[in-house]
């Protein structure tokens, strides 16, 4: 039975750089994708391309791609990833450059486009937001980008015309594991719901990296940390009839057991038995999870009903401004010191006339995480720590009045309570997402090709 390997070597656009070669080296893969686009990625992404038209794609793609690109050639493995962002096409020029100076030769490269829809969002304006109560319209003069989620097509479209290296923009994350099974065994949706559920929970299962393979699963004494540093990113191995095991490079760190992959299985959906993508409603409410032996989970039960009728697309957004000042006090009496630092700030804004919309103390060290009843509760009647870092953060809708807080904020070294250091301030423009379903027949997927 033809058995197809395809690993991630990326879950976020920062995640670790040497991920894809140890994938390349020691993994046996035939797919080597990278899961590079949060929610607010595009958005950031779409400021990088209007100060500079050969931006646009996600961060650390160029040494992504500098690491991976020569060693897959060598291999055959080809490389699928949504890491052209909001320029796909600047994504695959970048590509260009790169085998140029590495002497690679031999490559046909694709750049899956048409899920932007920002350059006809007049036509979105009256359509009902998800987020919050009101219209797009009622936004449109801080929107910067606006992008459907697509599913396979694109991707299938390119590697069936020879394509070595996919970069699409915004797709559906399984997507970039199911276009390759898609591709490789021939399956349709109408002929093979099954098999469909089970892509999509293979590329659910492996689009964050090393979360199903002992990332953020480490909690002493309940859960051991196993050579994180190390960590093996996920491979899933595929069976024609839709079986899986979901497993890591030999000898890597991390772990892959049953416990690792459930909770990535419930990882951000909202209905198990009715997962929304745009190539199928997934159901995984019936998947079964078994140890097949060291770091191997073979995975099946899951199945598909149907597709849903619209597209999710998601619009960025310019929201407000963020200042965060922060100081750290040190001895017995610090918590009592950073407090009276963190009333003296929140007068010091009034009398200032300084606005803003939302501002929040926190006392690193004692309250940050669980607030002040929990913490009390933790600490006990004590109540003494060795240092404490108060955090003031706030937001305001202008430049400006950031500048004003944070000159305010710096203040602290002269006139609070003694022995403090480390005074930091730091000025954000907070890019925000909403969310409206759009028509599929609103979205025109085209592949474009270069042979380098």
């Amino acid at each position: 039975m033809k058995k197809i390997r395809i690993a991630n070597g990326a879950g976020y656009a920062g995640d670790r750089l040497d991920a894809g070669e140890v994938l390349i080296r020691d993994g046996r893969i035939d797919y080597l994708t990278f899961e590079c686009l949060a929610e607010r990625t595009i958005g950031l992404c779409q400021r990088d391309k209007m100060h500079n038209p050969e931006l646009g794609y996600s961060r650390l793609s160029e040494e992504r791609l500098r690491r991976t690109l020569k060693p897959a050639k060598g291999r055959g493995v080809k490389i699928i990833s949504n890491l052209g962002a909001a320029n796909p096409e600047a994504a695959v020029r970048l590509i260009q450059r790169i085998c140029k100076e590495q002497d690679i030769t031999g490559l046909r490269v694709a750049a899956v486009s048409g899920d932007n829809i920002y350059d006809n969002v007049e036509a979105y304006y009256d359509y009902d937001v998800l987020e919050f109560e009101g219209k797009l319209g009622d936004i449109r003069d801080r929107l910067i980008s606006g992008n459907a989620y697509c599913g396979i097509e694109g991707i299938v479209e390119a590697l069936r015309n020879g394509a070595d290296v996919v970069i699409t923009g915004r797709v559906a994350d399984p997507a970039l594991t199911l276009a390759p099974l898609c591709y490789e065994y021939g399956w349709t949706l109408q002929q093979n719901p099954i098999q469909f559920g089970q892509g999509i929970l293979a590329g659910h299962l492996i689009e964050c990296g090393p979360q199903s393979t002992g990332g953020t699963f480490a909690d002493p004494p309940y859960k051991a940390a196993v050579d994180l540093a190390h960590i093996g990113f996920p491979i899933v191995e595929f069976s024609e009839n839709g079986d899986f095991i979901i497993t890591k490079p030999e000898g890597s760190g991390g772990e892959v057991t049953p416990d690792t992959v459930k909770e990535q299985v419930l990882y951000e959906i909202h209905d198990p038995k009715a997962y929304m993508t745009p190539d199928a409603i997934a159901d995984f409410g019936n998947v079964h999870l078994k140890q097949q032996g060291k770091d191997k989970v073979l995975v099946t039960g899951a199945t598909s009903h149907g597709r849903p009728r619209q597209l999710k697309a998601n619009f960025c957004y310019k929201d407000s401004y963020t200042c965060e000042g922060g100081v750290t006090y040190g001895g017995s009496s610090s918590l009592e010191r950073a407090r009276i630092a963190g009333d003296m700030v929140v007068e010091r804004m009034k009398m200032m006339g300084i606005e803003t919309e939302e501002m929040r103390l926190d006392y690193i060290g004692y309250n940050s995480l669980y607030r002040e009843k929990i913490s009390r509760h933790i600490c006990g009647d004590k109540m003494t720590f060795p240092e404490i870092r108060l955090r003031v953060a706030a937001r305001m809708k202008d430049y400006e009045t950031a500048v004003r807080f944070s000159d305010e904020f710096d203040s602290m070294y002269g006139s609070g309570p003694f022995a403090c250091g480390g005074v930091t301030m730091s000025i954000n423009e907070i890019i925000n997402v909403c969310s409206v379903f759009v028509e599929r027949s609103d979205i025109k997927i085209t592949v474009d090709y270069l042979e380098v």
